[in-house]
C-alpha cells in the first residue's frame, strides 16, 4: 500500500497532521500500536470510570470568537467551531509557597494585580518582563541557540521567590529540563496559563479524540490502531516506508512521526548517526487519582488547581528517591465551570519521579511503592491543604513504568526531550516529527504542532 503520507501516532499532533493533510485530498493512514488513541494525552478505564491520562486542564482558552490566540487558529485550521470543543473555564487556581500565594484566573489582569499586592518591590520588573513577553516571537520555527528562562527573569525580578513561583506552574506543565526551560517554551506557557488560561472539555478528552478521529476519518483518512511500527525503513538516507510489527509494508512519499525524536531515530534502518546522551528525555511524573464521596468543596478544596512547594525554594529536577514529595500539582475536576457538578468528587495528585528507580522494581515491590509513596506525597500536602484520606472511595496510581508502557517515550518523560527541533526535520529526507519534541507545549500547542508541520513539510509544497 503506498501513500502520500504516513504519520506515526495516533496522539493530539498525529491526528492534527492527519486532519490537516486529509483536507487536501491527499491519501492518508496513521498508525498507532495501542487500541486507543490519544497518546500522552488518553483516557483509561478503571470499575467502570473513564479518567483522562495527564490532563489537568487544557491551556490556552480563549473565549468565543477571539481568532488571533493558538486556539482559534486552531479552530480555523482544523475547521471546528468553538462550541464543539465544550470547554469549561477554571473557577481560581493558585500558586502555594509556605510563606506566600499568588491567585490566576482567566482573567489575566486577576494575576498581574497578585503580582503587584503580594511582591510591591517587583512591581517595575514585572511590567518590564511582561513586555519582553509580549514583543518575543515565540512560535518562529527557526532553531535559535538556547536561552535560560531563568536568566531572563533573574534581569527583570530580584525576588527569587517571585521567579520560583512563576516558573512552578509553567515548568510541571512543559518543561522537559531541570530546573529551567528555554526562553521561548516559557513565553508559551506563560501566555497559555497565565495570559489566556485553563478550561476542561465536558466529557473530557475523550470527547476531543473522538472529534479530531471523526473528522480525520471523514475526510477519507485511514487509521490503524493495534500496529506497532517496527522499524522506519530508509535508502539512502531518505524515508521509503514503514514495516509494522507484524510484517506488513506500507510506502509513501514522506512521513511525520509524533512519538519522540529520540524514538523515531531508534526504529531507522539502517541506523543514523550515534544517539546524544544529551538527548534523552528524564522528567516524568506520578500521579495518583481519588474519588471521593463528595464534591472537594466540602473537603475544604475550592481552587481548580494548586501548584505547590512544600519548601522556601522551588526543585523541578529528577529526584534521587522514587518521588520527590516536597512539590507537586494538585487538581480538582469539580472546580470548572461545567453546566451541571460532576457526579462524583475527582482530586489528582502529581509529583516528580525518578523514571529508573520505578523500573527497578519488580510486581509486588511496585506495588507496595506506589501505596507507599502516595502515601507519603499526602502526608506532605495535609501540612498545609486538607486532608481528604477518609472520603476516598476509589483510587489508582501510574508512574512513568506506566507512561512508558503506554507511549513508548523512553523514561516515560512527559514531556520529552530537552533538545526541541522547531523545524520538525530529521537526518532522514522526508522524515520529520511532530508533537512534544517539535517543541509547542500543552494541549493546543501539540495540536497547533501537528497542524504547522504539516503546513511547512507537506502542504507549502503543493
Amino acid at each position: 500500500m503506498f501513500y502520500d503520507a504516513l504519520i506515526i501516532g495516533a496522539g493530539l499532533s498525529g491526528l492534527a497532521t492527519g486532519i490537516r493533510l486529509a483536507m487536501f485530498d491527499l491519501k492518508v493512514c496513521i498508525v498507532e500500536k495501542h487500541t486507543e488513541i490519544g497518546g500522552l494525552n488518553s483516557f483509561y478505564k478503571r470499575k467502570g470510570r473513564i479518567f483522562d491520562v495527564g490532563l489537568h486542564a487544557m491551556t490556552n482558552y480563549a473565549p468565543k470568537g477571539t481568532r488571533s490566540t493558538p486556539l482559534g487558529t486552531l479552530l480555523k485550521q482544523l475547521r471546528f467551531r468553538h462550541d464543539d470543543f465544550r470547554l469549561c473555564q477554571q473557577q481560581i487556581s493558585e500558586i502555594r509557597f509556605p510563606d506566600k500565594s499568588l491567585r490566576f484566573t482567566n482573567d489575566f489582569e486577576f494575576f498581574a494585580q497578585e503580582v503587584r499586592d503580594r511582591f510591591p518591590g517587583q512591581t517595575d520588573g514585572f511590567q518590564k518582563l511582561l513586555k519582553h513577553i509580549r514583543e518575543f516571537d515565540e512560535l518562529s520555527l527557526d532553531d535559535r541557540a538556547a536561552i535560560s528562562a531563568r536568566r531572563i527573569l533573574e534581569n527583570y525580578l530580584s525576588d527569587p521567590l517571585l521567579i520560583d513561583m512563576i516558573l512552578c506552574p509553567l515548568m510541571f506543565y512543559g518543561s522537559a529540563r531541570e530546573d529551567d526551560m528555554d526562553f521561548y517554551q516559557f513565553v508559551i506557557m506563560f501566555k497559555s496559563v497565565f495570559m489566556e488560561g485553563l478550561a476542561k472539555p465536558q466529557g473530557g478528552m475523550r470527547h476531543i479524540l473522538n472529534l479530531l478521529a471523526e473528522k480525520y476519518k471523514s475526510l477519507g483518512g485511514e487509521l490503524r490502531t493495534g500496529q506497532a511500527v517496527a522499524s522506519i525503513d530508509t535508502r539512502q538516507g531518505a524515508f521509503r516506508s514503514l514495516t509494522l510489527s507484524g510484517g506488513e509494508t506500507l510506502g509513501a512519499e514522506r512521513a511525520i512521526s509524533s512519538i519522540g525524536y529520540v524514538e523515531t531515530l531508534r526504529l531507522c534502518q539502517p541506523s543514523v548517526a550515534p544517539e546524544d546522551p544529551e538527548a534523552i528525555g528524564r522528567i516524568s511524573f506520578i500521579e495518583s487519582l481519588f474519588v471521593v464521596d463528595r464534591q472537594p468543596k466540602e473537603l475544604g478544596f475550592d481552587r481548580s488547581i494548586v501548584f505547590y512547594s512544600a519548601g522556601p525554594r522551588f526543585r523541578y529536577r529528577v529526584p534521587a528517591e522514587p518521588v520527590d514529595t516536597t512539590s507537586g500539582i494538585l487538581c480538582c475536576a469539580n472546580n470548572f465551570d461545567y453546566p451541571e457538578p460532576l457526579p462524583e468528587g475527582l482530586i489528582r495528585l502529581t509529583n516528580l519521579a525518578n523514571p529508573g528507580q520505578w523500573d527497578r522494581f519488580q510486581r509486588k515491590e511496585y506495588i507496595e511503592a506506589k501505596k507507599e509513596w502516595r502515601g507519603r506525597a499526602l502526608e506532605k500536602l495535609r501540612k498545609f491543604l486538607p486532608d481528604f484520606r477518609e472520603s476516598v472511595v476509589f483510587l489508582d496510581t501510574f508512574t512513568p513504568k506506566t507512561i512508558f508502557k503506554y507511549t513508548g517515550h523512553i523514561n516515560g518523560a512527559v514531556y520529552g526531550s530537552p533538545q526541541k527541533i522547531k523545524n520538525g526535520v530529521t537526518p532522514i529526507q522526508n522524515l520529520f516529527i511532530c508533537g512534544t519534541d517539535q517543541g509547542f507545549l500543552g494541549i493546543v500547542g501539540a495540536t497547533l504542532s501537528g497542524i504547522s508541520m504539516a503546513n511547512l513539510h507537506v502542504l507549502k509544497g503543493l
